[in-house]
C-alpha cells in the first residue's frame, strides 16, 4: 500500500536511509530535511511524501515537489526502497504512483538528478528501464569527476483524473 507520510515514518525513513550503502550522512541529512518539513508541518505544500507499506512496515518512500517557478515540472527529490525488504518492485510501484501524482496535479515533467559515479549506476539504469532519459549533464558538479546526470519524463497527456 502507498500511503502519505504520518509523523511516525520519518524514524523509520532515517533508519532506511542508514541501510543505503550509497548515502553519505550529509545526504540522509538532507532527505530527512524534507521528511521532517512534510511530517511535522502539515500545512506546507512544497514537498509530498508518500511511503510504500508492507506488512505494517515503512519499506520505501519518494519525495516530489513543483520545481519553484514553474507550473508543471516537478522534481523527484528523493525515492527509496529498504535493501532488506522481502518486497520486490517497491521502487518502480512508488515511482509510478510518483508519475499519477505529477500527472493528477497537471504537471508536464518529472525530474530525478543522480550521479555520475559508479555506485550510481543501479540508479540510472533504473530511471532508463522506467523510460526516463537522460535531458541534461553537468560535468564536475557534485565534485571533480562526479558529474550530475538529470533524468526526465515528459508527460503529453496530462489531463487530470476524475
Amino acid at each position: 500500500m502507498i500511503r502519505r507520510l504520518k509523523q511516525a515514518d520519518a524514524a523509520v525513513i532515517e533508519s532506511v536511509l542508514g541501510r543505503i550503502p550509497n548515502f553519505k550522512s550529509s545526504e540522509i541529512s538532507v532527505a530527512m530535511e524534507l521528511v521532517n518539513i512534510t511530517a511535522f508541518n502539515p500545512d506546507q505544500t512544497d514537498y509530498h511524501v508518500f511511503v510504500y507499506e508492507h506488512d505494517n512496515s515503512v519499506v520505501g518512500y519518494y519525495c516530489t515537489g513543483m520545481r519553484p517557478l514553474t507550473d508543471g515540472t516537478y522534481d523527484l527529490y528523493w525515492i527509496v526502497s529498504d535493501p532488506e525488504s522481502p518486497v520486490k518492485g517497491v521502487g518502480s510501484a512508488l515511482l509510478s504512483h510518483a508519475e499519477e501524482f505529477v500527472i493528477s496535479n497537471n504537471g508536464r515533467w518529472l525530474l530525478a538528478e543522480t550521479s555520475s559515479k559508479d555506485d550510481y549506476a543501479g540508479t540510472r539504469r533504473f530511471y532508463l528501464k522506467n523510460l526516463y532519459s537522460i535531458i541534461a549533464e553537468i560535468r564536475d558538479f557534485y565534485s571533480v569527476g562526479d558529474n550530475l546526470l538529470i533524468f526526465g519524463k515528459f508527460f503529453r497527456n496530462n489531463k487530470p483524473k476524475g
